[in-house]
């Protein structure tokens, strides 16, 4: 892996996102949007005091998810990603660059949907709103490796669409979000220790109840942010130079 590629193929997707304004507008505008249905949906009760921080992370998470694995299949189907590789680019030069490049997009992501839940929905938490955001962040990029580990195994664009519900839903469910995780069955419970999403509702949670949330949220970050380094790496070495 070399540093300076790296940083170059960071910059190249960067150039590329910006160039296109609806993937700049579904990953900007799409979570407020989805923030300020939920809001507006259960106003005038608690319920979005209590659900819309762990939403706040799993929304970016999806559609950091969606867009980096289209984004990604794109330049394989294209040949560009053949091309790039044929040079001195290493896999893991690509994996790495598209992460950092989306994790920078995440940190400008994450601030205006947190801004906006808190400060247009009135979403109200009672630890640092700073931690929610770095949670938030966190969320985004692992969405982004998920995203390049399942692009890896598609051939087509509306295949990787359909690895979704493979890589989402699952979590979705058993996250902690619809039902408690202590009062899930012990096999599901027992999964969803395993599972990434998990462990960014159990942090979310934390921040909304807790003025001083660290001690409970940084082995989570601990563990998510494993998670994205596990899913970088073994999208590095499953990634293909073209679709056959």
């Amino acid at each position: 892996m070399n540093p300076r590629l790296t940083l170059l193929t960071a910059s190249r997707v960067l150039q590329q996102i910006r160039a296109d304004r609806r993937t700049v507008a579904l990953l900007l505008i799409v979570p407020c949007v989805l923030m300020g249905l939920l809001a507006w949906v259960f106003q005038d009760t608690p319920v979005f005091d209590q659900v819309g921080p762990a939403l706040l992370g799993v929304f970016p998470f999806v559609v950091m998810f969606i867009v980096t694995s289209i984004a990604t299949l794109r330049e394989r189907t294209s040949g560009t990603l053949e091309r790039l590789l044929a040079g001195p680019l290493g896999k893991a030069d690509l994996m790495f660059g598209y992460a950092i490049a989306f994790g920078l997009v995440a940190i400008i992501q994450a601030l205006v949907a947190t801004a906006f839940a808190i400060y247009v929905c009135d979403l109200d938490v009672a630890g640092p709103v700073w931690v929610l955001v770095v949670i938030a962040v966190l969320d985004a990029v692992l969405g982004t490796a998920l995203g390049l580990l399942a692009s890896a195994f598609a051939h087509t664009e509306f295949q990787a669409v359909q690895f979704m519900p493979a890589f989402i839903l699952p979590q979705f469910l058993l996250c902690g979000l619809l039902v408690a995780r202590d009062r899930l069955p012990d096999v599901l419970s027992t999964i969803s220790d395993f599972l990434p999403l998990s462990y960014a509702v159990d942090a979310m949670s934390a921040v909304a109840s807790q003025v001083e949330p660290l001690g409970d949220v940084g082995p989570d970050l601990g563990i998510i942010a494993a998670w994205v380094v596990a899913a970088l790496v073994l999208g590095a070495l499953t990634l293909r130079r073209r679709t056959d």
